[in-house]
């Protein structure tokens, strides 16, 4: 298939540094971090930021590391995150940085891969937890206010400020330089470190610019989804820093909503499930009778409308972004009736996040969007895979040459997603390559589009259609808050009315035979979920694989473990 490109942008690509630099020199008194603490907030200047990364730097070069030398974060969200990843970039290092979640074992496996020989470390729920799985030797820095300040093995944020000077001269990067090793979330197997350079971060940053908003004066950004992750690095530290914004920070899940409405984001992203939840949280105020009662009814549709924004805290928002996971049509179309505009994104850690986005111009909803200025796509002829080809592709993974030459050939990135593209450059995804199974028949399954079909039942919270082996799939589902509340028997109907909407429109061999309701949910603590929220399909599988015949061979259609 002949490759679709969309149109380039010009652009004269400008790395984070230089973002930096430009916004501490012309704008130094004005907010850029606001970090809350209960009702107040602490607000870093660009000047103060630029003070305290600049002593950071001179104490991370005080520890004579190699130039370009790997240096760990491992932090929930915070001023001090994006403080300390500025200092790493300052000092002429590489950051990288880790979810917060890991346990001891987990953070061993990556800080012995990376060869980290420092560690930032900073709001954590658990770090006495974690800590065994340092190594010895490594340096570990502390943040004010969330590090255990007892901890001898921490040297303390504070401290650092206080006996160093401001590094003058911060590194200006080269653009082959590593800017920074993200590691992926380990959907099937340990956790691969994605390289980018400066260049790629420069050149998406550029290519992007007019689709991102860089031009929203006042910019506001909310930030809450992991900055480890290449969606939070993207949409909150490199447009903020772009635009020149202000950051806004979630202070903990009990006060998220409370935040958010204080932020009131210019630009924000959501996955699903965080969309889900809002929509959960209006309805429970607002029962969906009521609230199409008065939609129906025009200057009370209006008032609604702009009361339900604002309590969002989207009401000045001109750039609504959900991605990482699969949209509900229903979803979008529900809160498109609110006023609010969710644009669906797709990307991937290896393309830094940029392959497509739902313009608000032209939405055409099942797609994924159109392809970023810059963006080539071609689709496997064999396999129908998804292939990418643009100046922001990954380096490759770090210390795994035999991994990166399998999805890294003649400049085209093998994305592990099938899908389709039609002729305006929209991107539709179908499924994943490694997740097709054939079943006892022989048919190949994928089995992301038939979970697609049971986006629309609010009963359900999780889904992993399973069935390797069997004749037919089978749906293993875990309860939403809804569902656990409702009656067994209420469940039961609307699973089974899913089932019969949704059978009807697949091939015979992918017709759902059971749904199995499982007890425990599929958390990131039970290693069933990654850091993400994706299922991690494998492990799932494995767990429930010994009952799925027994299941299968149930006469009942709903099952209840």
């Amino acid at each position: 298939m002949t490759p679709t490109t969309s149109t380039t942008a010009q652009h004269a690509p400008a790395t984070l540094t230089d973002f930096f630099l430009k916004w501490e020199a012309e704008q130094p008194r004005k907010t850029y971090l606001r970090q809350p603490i209960g009702d107040d907030f602490i607000d870093y200047t660009w000047a103060e930021v630029g003070q305290q990364a600049r002593r950071m730097a001179t104490y991370l070069q005080s520890l004579g590391l190699p130039h370009g030398s790997n240096i760990g974060l491992v932090s929930k969200n915070c001023a001090h995150w994006l403080i300390a990843d500025l200092a790493i970039f300052f000092s002429g290092h590489v950051s990288v940085p880790f979810y917060a979640t890991l346990n001891a074992s987990q953070i061993r496996q990556v800080l012995d891969h990376s060869g980290c020989q420092a560690l930032f470390v900073g709001k954590l729920d658990d770090w006495t937890g974690m800590k065994p799985g340092v190594p010895e030797g490594t340096t570990m820095i502390g943040f004010p206010d969330y590090a255990d300040l007892h901890d001898v093995g921490l040297v303390p944020w504070d401290q650092i400020m206080a006996t160093n000077e401001p590094l003058q001269q911060v590194y200006l990067p080269k653009p082959d330089d590593l800017y920074t090793i993200i590691y992926t979330s380990g959907t099937t197997g340990n956790p691969k470190g994605v390289m980018i350079d400066y260049r790629a971060v420069a050149e998406a940053v550029s290519h992007t610019s007019v689709i991102m908003k860089h031009n929203t004066p006042n910019a506001r950004f909310f930030s809450y989804l992991p900055l480890c992750h290449v969606a939070e690095r993207n949409v909150v530290q490199a447009t903020s820093l772009a635009t020149g914004g202000t950051v806004y920070f979630a202070e903990s899940l009990d006060t998220f909503a409370k935040n958010l409405a204080v932020a009131r984001p210019t630009h924000f992203l959501a996955v699903p499930r965080i969309w889900t939840k809002f929509q959960l949280g209006i309805l429970a105020k607002m029962p969906q009778k009521k609230l199409d009662l008065f939609l129906k009814i025009p200057i009370l549709s209006g008032i609604v409308k702009k009361k339900i924004r604002e309590g969002l805290g989207l009401n000045d928002a001109v750039l609504i972004l959900t991605g990482a996971a699969p949209m509900p049509k229903s979803l979008i179309l529900w809160f498109r009736r609110l006023g609010i505009i969710i644009q669906e994104a797709y990307g991937m850690t290896e393309n830094l996040g940029a392959v497509s986005m739902m313009p608000t111009t032209d939405i055409r909803d099942g797609s994924v969007g159109k392809l970023y200025p810059g963006m080539a796509v071609k689709l496997d002829p064999q396999t129908g895979e998804i292939l990418t080809k643009s100046s922001w592709l990954m380096r490759g993974y770090y210390k795994e040459q035999v991994l990166t030459d399998s999805v890294l050939q003649d400049g085209w990135l093998a994305t592990g997603d099938v899908g389709t593209l039609d002729n305006d450059g929209y991107l539709t995804i179908t499924g994943r390559v490694k997740e097709m199974y054939k079943t006892a028949k022989g048919e190949y399954i994928a089995p992301a589009q038939i979970e697609f079909g049971f986006a629309d039942n609010m009963f359900i919270e999780q889904i992993c259609v399973a069935g390797q082996h069997l004749p037919q799939p089978l749906a293993l589902v875990v309860l939403s808050e809804m569902g656990r509340q409702a009656e067994r028997i209420a469940v039961e109907r609307s699973l089974e009315d899913t089932i019969n909407a949704l059978n009807p429109k697949l091939h015979n061999y992918e017709r759902v035979r059971k749904v199995v309701v499982v007890r425990d949910p599929w958390t990131v603590d039970n290693n069933l979920m990654t850091p993400t929220m994706k299922i991690k399909r494998n492990i799932i599988e494995a767990r429930y694989d010994a009952r799925l015949q027994p299941w299968y061979e149930n006469d009942e259609v709903i099952i209840w473990e």
